[in-house]
């Protein structure tokens, strides 16, 4: 259940961006000090550098310390990270078969907003024990990478790329009106500071 008397999460990202004197493992230590003052969150950090790009983690609703990932493909949905759920699963694969292919430009982020919008669905009895308390009308939606029912689901997708040289391509489409034929999409490029 929701805390109404819980910190906002809105500022985690912000206070990251802003409070440089951490890296991105000693930020989300400080903050798993505090994460149970928080309805529940996933918070990924990193840092881009010339001698290793590091990648951390950390779930207020898991382990309480943050961990570094390794290089790899993970998967993140509306649980901790990759919690074993076929649509997860199966939404990694669909990834990973579109970086395969090596693509880049506007077909990688087409192919990955594709993904994005998956709506197969799976039968999987760990959502349906998650679902327990909602209607058991949309539990089968629940199991796509894609939820798209009348008042809960997708409503945003997000596809970051760094390359090598530190350029950065950020391309956001949003749902407009609760509406699946209204879509905005917003694109920025820009160089990554060293």
């Amino acid at each position: 259940m929701l805390n109404p008397d819980a910190k906002g999460r809105g500022f985690l990202v912000a206070n990251y961006l802003i409070d440089r004197d951490l890296d991105s493992f000693s930020y989300l230590k400080k903050l798993s000090t505090e994460g149970h003052l928080y309805n529940g969150f996933n918070l990924l950090t990193a840092e881009f550098n010339a001698k290793e790009d590091i990648v951390c983690y950390y779930g207020n609703r898991g382990s309480t310390q943050p961990i570094r990932l390794k290089s790899g493909i993970y998967g993140l949905s509306n649980s901790l990270l990759e919690t074993p759920w076929r649509k997860l699963d199966h939404g990694k694969c669909l990834f990973t078969s579109v970086v395969e292919q090596q693509l880049s430009g506007d077909r990688l982020v087409q192919d990955l907003i594709t993904v994005l919008n998956n709506q197969e669905l799976t039968t999987d009895p760990a959502i349906q024990r998650q679902g327990q308390g909602f209607d058991k009308g949309i539990l089968p939606a629940l199991s796509s990478v894609c939820v798209r029912t009348p008042h809960y689901g997708t409503r945003t997708n997000t596809v970051v790329l760094i390359d090598t040289a530190g350029a950065v391509t950020f391309v956001e489409r949003t749902m407009l009106n609760c509406d699946t034929s209204q879509w905005s999409n917003q694109s920025f490029q820009f160089q990554l500071q060293a």
